[in-house]
Formats: structure tokens, sequence, C-alpha cells
């Protein structure tokens, strides 16, 4: 199926795919705080989002989604990252995987125009859930920092 093999082929693009995203945080002014983190740090989180797109398109993926973007938004609060920062980022990791959709000579029929749609829809899809489980997270976690009685020295 062709959604398949443009999945496969995003996959097979995840390094530079990465690669163009962590230099776009370390120097995007909107995500200044992102420059405090080490490249490594944000290359873990995005190269698996990239390298493993159809395991994280599918639908028995919920609980997987949940749980790793209730991670990150624990540790960008943990960080001190600004909620804010921490959405564009999850924003330009989308863009970045969208203009990145092959569509040289995949898409020259009707079919492969519906699939070339689906698949991004399906990626719309996966990134709003991600940005609602981060936010989530995020807020549950400042929350807690917030209750938390300060300690004397």
């Amino acid at each position: 199926m062709l959604s398949t093999l443009l999945i496969e082929k995003i996959e097979d693009n995840a390094e530079q795919l990465t690669r163009n995203l962590v230099i776009d945080l370390k120097e995007n002014p909107f995500t200044s705080e992102y420059h405090k983190l080490s490249p490594e740090e944000i290359r873990g989180r995005v190269y698996d989002v990239y390298h493993n797109l159809g395991e994280w398109l599918g639908s028995e993926a919920e609980g997987a989604v949940e749980a790793r973007y209730s991670s990150l938004g624990k540790q960008r609060a943990i960080d001190a990252v600004p909620l804010s920062q921490v959405l564009y980022a999850l924003i330009r990791t989308k863009k970045h995987l969208l203009e990145g959709i092959p569509t040289t000579g995949l898409f020259d029929s009707a079919l492969g125009l519906y699939q070339l749609q689906e698949v991004r829809r399906l990626v719309h899809n996966f990134f709003d859930r991600a940005v609602y489980y981060t936010a989530r997270a995020y807020e549950r976690q400042a929350a807690l920092h917030c209750a938390s009685p300060v300690l004397a020295g």
C-alpha cells in the first residue's frame, strides 16, 4: 500500500529530519529554553517519533502516546521550560515531519493523493493528542510544584 510506503520513506529519513529539527529548536528564538538542553536530549525524543512513525500512528498506540507525552510534559515542567515553548517545539516537530514527506513520483493518481491526505490526517491527529497529553502532564506537575511546601534551609 502506498501510505505504508510513504511512512517507510519518512522513517528512513528520520536521521535527517531529526538533525534539522534539533538545529531549529536550538536556534529558534521561540524555543530559547531549549537552547539550554543538550542536543542529545532533544534528539532522543524526536528521532523516536520520526523513526517509528508507523507505530505511533497506529490506533493501538494511544496508551504509548499518553505515556510518552505525559513524561515529556512532566519533565519539561521540572526543567522549567515554559509550556508555550514546549508546545511550540511540538508544532515545529510536526512541521518538519509534514515538510519532509516525500512527494516526488509517489502521488500521480487520485488514490495516491488520497493516501497522502490520509497520512497527513493521521500525523495531525497524533500531534493533537501529543499536545494534549504534554500540556495535561505539564499542568499537573506545575500544580504539584506550586502545592509543595517551601523547605527552609
